[in-house]
């Protein structure tokens, strides 16, 4: 019977007195036995609460060690947890938060003011618990207190109440259509995802891990979930920062981590990087975009590794990586699929691409996601005779090295955040000044890749900073295009589709700031 939540016991039960968990922000550090412990309280708080398995469980929370007590907690006692991007408007998280049916949502403090939005729009959710972590008195007069929830229960073990293809988290990545979907992950699924990475990548046993990345991403939460697997030990940055990242590999003895290209990229540009101990780091894994090359030899030249890794949401993070004895002669490929992992490159017609040749990139594996979450139309046309279609366009080289080389689906990704054109259009289409839009991803040497809008106007006195200024408020920050420019007509093929490849070399950046 396979439950992530009673990972976290047997590692409390093998090595009590290790060194789980030190938060970068705080200090804190809590050993296994004490991270379980504070996660059993929260899972008999929240079943004293009414939840039962299968119930959603939505988590705002930044990088802290209630997020994790969370995360093994609720999967202990069976209900499904809906990690929610904070970065998020009240609009975007109030759909999500309906979509999944979550009825229980335990919020940080510093997301006060959109939390009491979302209880004031009532039953437009369906929560009914609110849980508010405040380290003074709780800020919201609708929530109870996480540290009381605690303080008041037992560190018992709760009883098990999820194993094996029962659902384990349901995490929402940004929709073509415009809308969100919710990607659905179970504790098979989740198991079969830190097995395939344990068995390719070198995490050794007490290691220390670099954790920068929002755990509400799949780059983190899988990664945190092997630490405690592996009985490593998770340093983790409430917020990015390059040189407290620097400071923490030197002071903390730091020997792997994840970090996205904008991560390594803010790092390298740090001063006098050789004031840093950084001897105790084997080497980087770097995904959610392509990296740059000559980011890779830089870091090279300081003796460091980086380890180009490809995954999605929907594969629970895996599917190609770029390991140690091969990172010289193939730089900027992703490497082989992972050990429990099939990649294929595949033409129109379904049938394989010879080598070098372009087209879908698909994956299979254990580790594949269970659904898109109440869309059974858009998972019987994602997950076909078990092959995941990642929409992504790569070439398998002769021995097997994938590159992707662009996205079907024209998603951006900037700083590691996941920006769908389709949910930009759909707001900027409001304006009443806008006739036609299409956006694009221009390249940014900060966030390596930032939205550009390309409009058609309705009224020619329409300007940049009019358009600007109409999405502030409207979509997180990450989204905002950071250009725009005008055009008579957007150029599309046959069937009405927007060729946005043709807008990118029209128009190929570098992006604004």
């Amino acid at each position: 019977m396979v439950n992530i939540g009673s990972i976290l016991a047997r590692r409390a039960f093998l090595n009590p007195q290790r060194e789980a968990y030190v938060d970068s922000h705080t200090g804190l550090r809590l050993t296994f036995l004490e991270l379980n412990q504070g996660s059993n309280r929260i899972a008999n708080g929240l079943v004293q609460r009414g939840i039962k398995p299968g119930d959603r469980v939505a988590l705002m929370l930044m990088n802290s060690k209630e997020f994790m007590e969370c995360y093994f907690a609720i999967a202990k006692i069976g209900g499904v947890i809906v990690p929610l991007n904070w970065r998020l408007l009240a609009d975007e998280l109030e759909f999500i938060l309906k979509d999944s049916g979550s009825e229980t949502l335990i919020f940080g403090e510093e997301f006060v003011a959109t939390v009491a939005e979302l209880h004031s729009r009532g039953e437009k959710t369906d929560l009914k618990n609110w849980i508010e972590v405040s380290f003074s008195i709780a800020e919201s007069h609708f929530s109870e207190s996480y540290m009381d929830i605690q303080e008041q229960q037992s560190a018992a073990e709760p009883e098990i109440g999820a194993a094996d293809d029962d659902l384990l988290y349901i995490m929402y990545t940004s929709g073509t259509t415009g809308l969100p979907k919710g990607v659905v992950h179970t504790h098979t699924t989740s198991m079969w995802a830190l097995l395939t990475i344990n068995i390719t990548s070198d995490m050794r046993d007490a290691d220390r891990f670099l954790v920068a990345l929002p755990m509400f991403h799949v780059g983190s939460l899988t990664p945190l979930t092997l630490c405690v697997y592996r009985g490593i030990t998770s340093v983790v940055m409430r917020e990015f920062d390059p040189v407290r990242a620097w400071e923490l590999i030197s002071e903390e003895k730091i020997d792997a981590g994840l970090l996205v290209p904008a991560m390594l990229n803010f790092m390298a540009q740090v001063p006098q990087l050789d004031r840093f101990d950084y001897s105790s780091l084997r080497w980087i894994m770097s995904g959610a975009s392509p990296l740059p090359v000559n980011l890779i030899k830089q870091y090279q030249e300081m003796g460091i590794p980086v380890h180009q890794i490809y995954g999605l949401t929907e594969t629970c993070g895996p599917t190609a990586v770029i390991t140690e004895e091969n990172f010289h002669r193939k730089l900027g490929s992703t490497g082989n699929a992972f050990f429990h992992t099939d990649v294929r490159v595949v033409k129109e017609d379904g049938s394989d691409c010879a080598a070098g040749e372009q087209g879908e990139v698909w994956i299979k594996g254990p580790h594949i996601m269970k659904e898109y979450w109440n869309q059974p139309d858009a998972t019987s046309e994602t997950l076909v005779d078990g092959w995941l279609k990642s929409g992504d366009i790569g070439v398998l080289d002769e021995e097997g090295f994938l590159y992707i080389e662009d996205r079907i689906k024209d998603m951006v990704i900037s700083g590691g955040e996941n920006v769908y054109p389709a949910e930009v259009e759909n707001i900027l289409l409001a304006h009443e000044d806008i006739a036609e839009v299409a956006v694009i991803g221009q390249p940014s040497e900060t966030w390596g890749e930032s939205p550009f809008a390309v409009v058609v106007k309705k009224n020619d006195t329409l300007t940049e900073a009019d358009v600007l200024n109409y999405c502030n408020g409207k979509m997180a920050r990450f989204k905002q295009p950071k250009g725009v420019a005008f055009v008579d007509v957007i150029p599309r093929n046959p069937s009405g589709k927007v060729l946005k490849r043709v807008l990118r070399d029209q128009f190929p950046g570098p992006a604004g700031v």
